[in-house]
């Protein structure tokens, strides 16, 4: 695909991004100056936006970090930071043509040097590891750069996700890679965007101020030119209740992270602007450790499968403001299959069946099943970054479920993300409970393949022979439809015969805003919240 195709996905999507103001900006024009805060879930773990895994982080390290290429709602490529990109006939190598007037807020050009440094730190493992960075770059071949604005990657056979990783990289400053904040991030790490960070207090909020030289904005902004505002603050405030009172009460313009409980509170209230949509991505998931503990056994996996009824959990717990899942992916996602769609579950006569024919016959004094004097019991763990969106209830209400229905003990441990590390390391644990964004496939492959073939998530540490044709086919086509046939032979294997993971719930992101702030929205084709480039305040 070239630029001219490129471009005409833009006016496709022009409607849609001249309404992401509301009905307000109709009737009023934007206005500069002024400063927002927004009230977030999540404080990210490094401020470095390639190594922050944390899908909630990206809302806030969005406004400083951009990329190549921006999305369409249907997934396609428009520029950005590229003015457009081709690909080769043997479907290897990809040219990036940039954009010849843009320049990091540290004041370096953003050539063809600064972007390939990009792909060559992603490419090394002492920069990369612990992140999913080193399974995708691990496909690049070469990188060259045959003029000052003209980047090509080769890769070293066909790999379909790559462009989705490529586009989508948060490119650096040249200086960074020098800078004793790499890793952790900071305002040494200059990036392109319309806000510069400037002050980061930890456990308190973090500050950007305008970038006054900004004019590249994505083709899909609802404006170009610097940001209105002229600065935006995130303030941490991880307990829902909390963010809701802060907005109610006036002392931040706009939240995200909105419990069912709390939803009711800006809904058809003038007061307040309130939108929500599903992510893309990973569902919020049970991944069952094949190689440890009891989930070795297939039928306690599929006993856990078919046994727990989770539906009305999701009810109770979220008002009916939460969409039940049951595959690999989120249903937004254009690789989604729902052909499991309620095809297992709430069936605690069949689960016992297969609790009773593993051998977990017997009952110990507080009720759970027992087997050779040993209790059915299986740890979930649940890093301490991702408790959000009341999952500490649901994983409880989960627990609480297993124990009356199926006589399972679930133990539930949030740890901090150097024990999450070692836990992942050592394979030691039955469960975590985990979702993720990525688009384009990188999701699957992240949750399947081996752990040692670039299986960065794979918390089931499954190395089932079977997957690997299916995501070897998948990947080495461009054709999606061809791809989406791969991916449902998979979720069939991986989810209904090996019950591998328990889908839960698929993550959505809320957004309740005070009714003098215009602009906010969700990103086109990942639908998380937009930055706060296009966001403005009329008076107040």
């Amino acid at each position: 695909m070239n630029t001219t195709t490129l471009s005409a996905h833009v006016a496709a999507t022009a409607l849609l991004l001249a309404l992401a103001g509301g009905t307000h900006a109709a009737e009023e024009k934007p206005r500069n100056g002024g400063t927002l805060t927004w009230g977030v879930e999540t404080e990210p773990n490094t401020l470095n936006p390639q190594l922050n895994g944390q899908s909630k982080a990206e809302l806030i390290l969005r406004v400083a970090y951009e990329s190549l290429l921006a999305r369409t709602p249907d997934g396609a490529y428009i520029p950005w930071l590229a003015t457009g990109y081709t690909l080769s006939e043997d479907g290897k190598t990809y040219t990036f043509t940039l954009r010849q007037d843009v320049s990091f807020s540290d004041g370096k050009k953003l050539d063809a040097n600064a972007v390939a440094e990009n792909f060559r730190h992603v490419s090394d493992p002492a920069y990369c590891a612990g992140s999913s960075l080193c399974a995708l770059a691990r496909h690049i071949s070469r990188i060259d750069t045959p003029d000052a604005h003209t980047v090509t990657i080769t890769l070293k056979e066909v790999y379909s996700p790559f462009l989705s990783f490529a586009a989508g990289l948060k490119l650096l400053s040249p200086a960074a890679w020098g800078s004793s904040q790499l890793k952790a991030g900071g305002p040494e790490l200059a990036g392109t965007g319309p806000f510069i960070l400037t002050r980061y207090e930890k456990g308190q909020q973090i500050v950007f101020v305008k970038n006054p030289a900004y004019h590249w904005a994505s083709a899909n902004a609802a404006h170009q030119g610097p940001a209105y505002l002229d600065s935006v603050t995130y303030r941490f405030l991880p307990e829902s209740s909390v963010r809701t009172g802060a907005l109610l009460s006036g002392q931040v313009d706009v939240i995200e992270g909105i419990a069912g409980n709390d939803a009711g509170e800006f809904k058809d209230n003038p007061d307040f602007t309130y939108q929500h949509a599903l992510n893309t991505g990973t569902p919020y998931s049970l991944f069952l450790n094949v190689k440890y503990g009891p989930t070795q056994e297939l039928k306690v996996r599929q006993a856990l499968l078919q046994g727990l009824n989770i539906g009305p959990l999701l009810t109770s717990i979220y008002r009916g403001e939460r969409t039940r899942v049951w595959g690999i992916t989120s249903p937004v996602d254009p690789l989604y299959d729902n052909s499991l769609d309620g095809k297992y579950g709430n069936n605690p006569a069949l689960a016992n069946q297969l609790l009773d024919e593993a051998g977990w016959n017997t009952r110990d004094a507080d009720g759970f099943r027992s087997k050779q004097g040993q209790r059915l019991s299986i740890e979930i763990i649940q890093a301490q970054a991702t408790v959000r969106d009341q999952r500490d209830v649901l994983l409880q209400a989960i627990q609480a479920q297993a124990r009356q229905q199926l006589g399972i003990a679930l133990t539930i441990r949030y740890v901090d993300s150097g024990t999450y590390t070692e836990l992942r390391n050592s394979g030691k644990f039955g469960s975590i409970a985990n979702s993720n964004t990525d688009t384009d496939g990188i999701d699957i492959e992240n949750h399947y393949l081996p752990i040692n073939g670039g299986g960065a998530i794979n918390y089931s540490r499954t190395d089932a022979p079977e997957i690997i044709p299916l995501l070897n086919g998948a990947a080495k086509t461009l054709d999606n439809q061809e791809r989406k046939r791969f991916y449902s032979q998979l979720q069939q294997f991986a989810i209904l015969q090996q019950a591998f993971a328990v889908p839960l719930y698929e993550p959505e992101d809320q957004i309740a805003a005070a009714a003098y702030v215009h602009g906010v929205g969700f990103r086109p084709f990942k639908q998380m919240p937009e930055n706060a480039y296009d966001v403005w305040l009329s008076d107040h």
